[in-house]
């Protein structure tokens, strides 16, 4: 349990009835309604971000181009050097 052993749970048990006593099962409850709330906030969070990315992967389209709308590559014409004999 979060990388405590058993020597650690039984010291932190011992530290939570003395300082809470017989409000213990009250605070118990307490801490475990707030973990559940938290927990499902978290979901809540989850399924809002999923939602939101569903919706902006299906409303995009890929822009449609046909063969003809491409325009021809093209490269500049290759002159030869001059030649240094012709002077």
């Amino acid at each position: 349990m979060f990388g405590l052993g058993p020597m650690e749970v039984i010291i932190i048990g011992i530290i939570a009835i003395l300082l809470f006593g017989n409000r213990l099962p009250e605070v118990a409850k307490s801490v475990g309604k707030g973990f559940n709330e938290f927990k499902k906030g978290m979901h809540g969070i989850d399924e809002e971000v999923s939602s939101v990315s569903r919706a902006a992967t299906s409303s995009y389209t890929r822009p449609s181009r046909s063969i003809e709308d491409r325009e021809e590559a093209t490269a500049p014409k290759f002159e030869p050097p001059p030649s240094e004999g012709a002077s």
